[in-house]
């Protein structure tokens, strides 16, 4: 035999924007390897599985989080032949960026279930390769509010342009000057579109509400510089 046998697993990157934070969900694991140890939620595909059903199984089985309108993207795959000490294992990892999902609820073979401050993740401690794994799933999360309109998919139906910058600066992690995000994001074509009323909720004087635009894309992207 000319071929390794080898076992294929997806996990996921469940990034959220809860009170100003952007927050990954993450489980403790219950059962060896790594047991008690941080990691992504995820498992080994079954045999009548293919590699989305088994993110979305392994979603609901370990958290209680169902994922009927989650949308996944395919972040990367991870082979090092170390990176799992039961064997060769492969890894599919899937990136979902989502709003105002509930507090998960731990099962199968996860000890507990809760999301934690991207910020303050102990890298080191999360279990296999999943340090790396959540790196790269929080970068693809960061370009993506560059060239799409995905973070007004974390505002409510009608915002302020202070509440979309609030995730920006939640998602890049940085501050951003006001009046320029203001004004990048009112003259990007189909960004936003006007609600036709305004708000005191930011404080301060009435603010401007608006709709979340037409646009699939951004021209010119938002940029992070």
């Amino acid at each position: 035999m000319d071929f390794e046998p080898l076992g294929l697993a997806a996990d996921l990157v469940i990034l959220t924007v809860r009170d100003g934070r952007l927050q990954v969900l993450l489980i403790r694991r219950g059962i060896a390897p790594y047991k008690g140890r941080w990691a992504l939620p995820g498992g080994f595909v079954r045999p009548d599985e293919d590699l989305e059903t088994t993110a979305r199984r392994e979603l609901a089985e370990e958290t209680g989080l169902s994922s009927e309108r989650i949308h996944l993207e395919q972040v990367a795959t991870y082979g090092a032949p170390d990176r799992d000490p039961r064997g060769r294992v492969v890894s599919v990892a899937y990136l979902a960026l989502v709003p105002d999902l509930p507090t998960p609820v731990a099962g199968s073979d996860a000890a507990s279930a809760q999301w934690v401050d991207v910020a303050e993740v102990d890298a080191g401690r999360l279990a296999f390769d999943h340090h790396r794994i959540l790196a790269d799933g929080v970068e693809r999360a960061r370009a993506k509010l560059e060239y799409s309109p995905l973070a007004t998919a974390f505002c409510p139906p009608e915002f302020t342009i202070s509440e979309l910058r609030g995730i920006y600066e939640a998602v890049w992690g940085t501050p951003l000057d006001p009046r320029n995000f203001h004004r990048k994001v009112t003259k990007t074509a189909d960004f936003v579109t006007p609600a036709g009323t305004t708000t005191t909720r930011d404080g301060g004087r009435p603010a401007q509400l608006f709709h979340r635009g037409t646009a699939t894309t951004l021209h010119p992207p938002m940029t992070r510089g």
